[in-house]
């Protein structure tokens, strides 16, 4: 990924924009990122800084980002010196991986301050350093190893820029000067601030002057924001210029901003790094569970099996007790008639030699009984394994339709409800754990409600909807429960196919097409005593086909 130290040009080019804003909030979302709201007249943005490695940058932000319940240190830090603070410039020493917002605060003594926040946006050493007017640093967002490394970053150290490599500016020099000196080394090692894939699409020309020429132009006028996609229709690059080294299987995109087109490349990717980081954890656990419990059930299945011919164990102490005269004692096996067959055939019975024909019959009678025992308790608990699966999958299929923090520690709450997990006694319970339902508008003006993960659900069909309102779920596949509010009037056709792809979208079967949706009266969904959450059983339903539209 391109962001090199001509693309940070045209950013910090556009963050020139927010000068004489004040600092109105400041968070940290992560340990890496921080967001400031910006505020001054016809002005409000958000601006990211980000110092996770891989993903390094800082630009103007229109996604929105959960913030957690108690700032990090770093964060307070950061409010102490700059809230209310005023942006007075931004600065990008040379075409250096390393922007300067320099503000103009107000310190504890009332004294008008300049406090500089200056963020490295190098590789795996990117970093968020708070620097007062002397030149020394307050503190940063990481530290450095006070025996190895080459630049003391530490409270109290002075700040120095990162080692600055000999090479020739493309705003300074021209296309003819750069070329010249790269005949002696490569054109990566002899520009400042292009990165590879910069150097490779010059190189690749067949008039390189002329493409060198075209790149400058397009670095000092930032007319070309430009995003790559793979053949899988993926953002795979970005650059400030045009990019055709690629071929044509990989398509391009205009944006209109530097800013956007990040937000664009990195928005998707990371919300659902972001998911996945803060799920790992029950991920592993519900996938393990899961096993276990597959192995569990497909063990007492093979129990149950047999149990199939336990009739036969009562049938054979019948035959003994009714053949006592023909049986001598100490034998190994009866061979008597069957009177339960039609046919009368002769059955050949085992027997304990130990034990006289009376106690031989007695056994088996005994057997009998104790497989009917087993065979009730492991059709009890084959039951119980069969719905813990469809309980696991929808877990799962929640969490892999999860979008935000918010979803994911709902889902936990919940795995800690039904003893999955432990309970965080120390944090109290959500408030909000059921504020971003997913709310939709039918074509005949009445209100559709999707859960996103079971409690949702249990919350929707069990007590925000009527009796004669109108329930959705996706025929036998994990999934949301879909509720029309419609208390009992009859809706158009329109809408159960609307509701029906809703409740086919938000699920296990989003990837598949004719999906089998049942629906019905919620007055006929009920919630069994015990059960876990979102497991309702329904009757009375109808189906409809539909084919998911994708995420709504």
């Amino acid at each position: 990924m391109a962001l090199d130290g001509a693309f940070i040009f045209r950013i910090t080019e556009e963050l020139k924009t927010a000068i004489d804003c004040h600092v109105d909030k400041i968070y940290q979302p992560t340990r890496d990122e921080l967001v400031f709201l910006l505020r001054k007249k016809d002005f409000h943005k958000k601006l990211l800084i980000t110092a996770k490695s891989g993903a390094q940058r800082l630009h103007f932000t229109e996604s929105k980002y959960e913030n957690p319940a108690v700032p990090p240190m770093f964060c307070m830090l950061l409010r102490k010196y700059l809230s209310s603070a005023r942006l007075i410039e931004v600065l990008q020493p040379a075409l250096e991986r390393v922007v300067v917002l320099v503000f103009s605060g107000t310190n504890e003594m009332g004294d008008i301050t300049e406090i500089r926040l200056v963020c490295e946006l190098i590789g795996g050493k990117a970093n968020i350093i708070l620097i007062n007017h002397d030149g020394k640093i307050i503190d940063s967002l990481k530290h450095s190893d006070i025996e190895t490394a080459s630049r003391l970053i530490l409270p109290g150290a002075t700040y120095n820029f990162p080692e600055k490599a000999d090479k020739l500016n493309p705003l300074e020099n021209t296309a003819q000067e750069i070329l010249d000196k790269a005949q002696s080394s490569s054109l990566l090692a002899t520009v400042d601030g292009f990165s590879p894939l910069i150097c490779r699409e010059i190189e690749g020309c067949e008039n390189p002057q002329k493409a060198l020429e075209k790149i400058i132009n397009d670095l000092k006028s930032g007319n070309n924001p430009t995003l790559i996609y793979n053949p899988d229709g993926e953002p795979f690059e970005f650059s400030f210029t045009e990019i055709s080294q690629y071929g044509e299987n990989y398509q391009t995109k205009r944006f209109e901003s530097f800013s956007e087109l990040l937000d664009a490349f990195y928005g998707e990717k990371e919300a659902a790094l972001r998911i996945n980081t803060a799920a790992r954890d029950i991920i592993k656990l519900i996938s393990n569970t899961k096993n276990r419990t597959q192995k569990r059930l497909s063990l007492r299945l093979s129990d149950l099996k047999k149990c199939e011919n336990r009739e036969n164990l009562r049938i054979y102490g019948e035959l003994i007790k009714a053949n006592l005269y023909n049986i001598e004692k100490g034998a190994s096996f009866a061979e008597v008639p069957n009177y339960y067959s039609e046919n009368m055939e002769t059955v050949r019975i085992p027997l304990d030699i130990s034990l006289s024909p009376a106690n031989n019959a007695n056994r088996y009678f005994k057997e009998y009984k104790k497989t009917y025992t087993a065979e009730q308790t492991l059709k009890t608990l084959t039951e119980k394994d069969k719905q813990e699966l469809i309980y696991l999958d929808s877990v799962l299929d929640s969490i892999e339709r999860s979008r935000t923090l918010t979803d994911i520690a709902q889902i936990r709450e919940e795995l800690a409800e039904a003893g999955y997990i432990k309970q965080a006694s120390s944090r109290k319970k959500s408030a909000k754990t059921f504020n971003a339902l997913k709310e939709y508008t039918s074509v005949e003006g009445y209100k559709i409600i999707v859960g996103k993960n079971n409690k949702q659900n249990d919350y929707i069909t069990t007590v925000l909807a009527s009796k004669g309102d109108l329930w959705f779920h996706v025929k036998n596949i994990a999934g949301s429960h879909v509720v029309v509010f419609c208390n009992g009037k009859e809706v158009s056709d329109q809408t159960i196919l609307q509701a029906a792809t809703l409740a086919a979208t938000n699920s296990k079967a989003q990837n598949s097409s004719n999906v089998a949706v049942d629906y019905t009266p919620i007055k006929y969904v009920k919630k069994p005593n015990g059960a876990k959450a979102g497991m309702v059983i329904y009757t009375t339903n109808k189906t409809v086909y539909v084919t998911p539209k994708g995420e709504n």
